[in-house]
């Protein structure tokens, strides 16, 4: 059973939450969601179709969705409920403090990729560098990037065409960068106790967001039909998809994130002084813009 204890004081208390089913049944949901993509890689890889990869992965990912929407609503239930004090509150901001800076790590290491791949591998199979020999293995191949004559063209043909910048990836900026904006307009009214500019300027932060995902995926079905640019399209082409495939992850989670957020201002939830689930998604949503920011200057553009 929940408790709630007081210190010494008794002016301030802490709260020790129950046991709870759900960090179990979220490392079911995650192992299955791991292995079941593992072995749809594989079926893939051999031609053999998805398999019980395909069926472990939709059964993982439907739990994982069973397991967020119980267990935070159990939060929030808790949170309305006032159960959490200053301490819960510290605990929860560094907690997301934590959880983004592995998701800086997480898109590090891919920018740290492609870094490694434009300025070192590519350059070594041209025969440039400490490691030009490398080019005895191909030596015809002139190394440019972004690469469009991969060293293979058999096994691994480069694209046809790139993605304009100028166009859908300067109006995906453009809507990110706004709904960077209405999300902090939204924050500041909120804190003064404005809530129907809240909604508005929210409801408007969650168009934005879900405009850019249509045109991400209108880019992307571009890029597959008429430019020949796909993961198979060398490194250029994984590189591509990767990174803008990851980011692209990253938006719906947190479109969704700011929409729950939204039905929850509708019902009256927050206040001017205790609104911290509504600043971890301002939050996150502002690492989201960053990141993107990021992707079209040394994706698109550089």
């Amino acid at each position: 059973m929940s408790t709630q204890s007081h210190s010494s004081s008794e002016s301030q208390s802490y709260y020790v939450p129950s046991q709870s089913r759900w960090p179990l049944l979220a490392s079911i949901a995650l192992f299955l969601i791991a292995y079941g993509a593992g072995s749809l890689m594989n079926a893939m890889s051999a031609n053999s179709g998805g398999g019980v990869g395909l069926t472990l992965l939709l059964l993982g990912a439907l739990i994982m969705g069973l397991v967020l929407t119980g267990w935070f609503g159990h939060v929030i239930d808790e949170s309305q409920a006032g159960l959490y004090s200053d301490q819960m509150d510290r605990s929860f901001r560094w907690g997301m403090s934590w959880f983004i800076f592995s998701e800086v790590m997480f898109f590090a290491a891919f920018f740290g990729t492609l870094f490694y791949v434009r300025t070192l591998a590519v350059p070594w199979l041209g025969g440039e560098g400490e490691k030009g020999v490398s080019n005895m293995l191909w030596q015809n191949f002139e190394a440019t990037w972004p690469l469009m004559q991969t060293p293979d063209m058999e096994a691994f043909p480069g694209p046809e065409g790139l993605i304009d910048p100028w166009h859908l990836p300067l109006l995906n900026t453009l809507l990110l960068v706004s709904s960077s904006i209405t999300v902090t307009i939204a924050h500041k009214a909120l804190k003064q106790n404005r809530r129907p500019a809240v909604t508005l300027w929210l409801t408007i932060t969650v168009l934005l967001g879900a405009a850019f995902l249509v045109f991400q995926v209108m880019e992307y079905v571009e890029a597959y039909n008429e430019l020949g640019l796909t993961l198979q399209a060398g490194i250029y082409g994984a590189t591509f998809f990767i990174l803008t495939g990851f980011h692209g992850m990253h938006v719906t989670l947190g479109a969704f994130m700011l929409l729950i957020i939204l039905l929850r201002v509708m019902r009256g939830h927050f206040s001017p002084q205790s609104h911290f689930g509504f600043e971890a998604v301002c939050w996150y949503w502002h690492f989201v813009d960053v990141v993107w920011i990021g992707l079209f200057l040394f994706v698109y553009i550089l």
